[in-house]
């Protein structure tokens, strides 16, 4: 018999869609700050921050995700990742819950036109599948 080793994750919102980080990647979620913009750079790069006196590039996943832009709301967050020595920003419009994972799939090619490089797998929940970012993959966009 199989064991199903449960893992924890935040669930994140992007527009309808949920999306979920590792809990282990997260150093820390942030409410929405000025961000600072750096010219030229790729549209999801939204900039960088002065956390606690070190600079952080943000990004914006729904921009890299190739979704309309819209406006902050008291719910938008800044998810503090930390991954390969790195410490990263990533915008979402909101942050669900704390949540176990069991029953994880392997991403398809393509998740709602959004390649699924991006994904480590769908997790299939009570209310709804979740997409499992892998975040080498979403940071290595930026």
């Amino acid at each position: 018999m199989k064991t199903i080793e449960q893992e924890q994750y935040v669930e994140l919102g992007i527009g309808h869609e949920t999306y979920a980080i590792r809990i282990q990647a997260i150093h820390e979620i942030i409410k929405m700050q000025e961000v600072t913009q750096i010219p030229n750079a790729m549209a999801y790069l939204k900039g960088v921050i002065n956390l606690r006196g070190k600079i952080i590039p943000v990004i914006s996943l729904r921009n890299l995700f190739g979704l309309m832009e819209e406006e902050y709301t008291k719910f938008t967050r800044i998810v503090v990742v930390n991954h390969a020595a790195e410490t990263v920003g990533i915008i979402v419009d909101r942050v669900n819950k704390v949540t176990n994972l069991s029953d994880i799939q392997p991403p398809p090619d393509r998740v709602g036109g959004i390649s699924g490089n991006y994904f480590a797998g769908i997790g299939i929940t009570s209310h709804g599948l979740v997409g499992i970012l892998k975040l080498e993959e979403v940071l290595l966009s930026n």
